[in-house]
């Protein structure tokens, strides 16, 4: 299964945002180092994020990436 790049641009809400595949690769090792080379070229400011999936096909991706996750629960050694 590949690993797809996405390139995830926020919308008005938190609900909404833009979600763009820019490529795609076999491997992990170079769908990372991909994905750290474009977020490199970002200025600091800027609102848009790459992201890595790992999916069977881009449509599957493309609904995990819209998937709205909760935030992950920090525990009080984590802080």
């Amino acid at each position: 299964m590949p690993y797809f790049i996405f390139q995830v641009t926020p919308g008005p809400t938190d609900l909404i945002k833009r979600v763009e595949k820019i490529e795609y690769h076999k491997s992990f090792k170079d769908a990372k180092t991909s994905a750290r080379a474009m977020r490199a070229e970002l200025a600091e400011d800027s609102p848009i994020t790459y992201k890595v999936v790992f999916a069977a096909s881009e449509l599957e991706a493309e609904e995990m990436m819209m998937e709205k996750r909760e935030a992950p629960i920090l525990r009080e050694w984590e802080k």
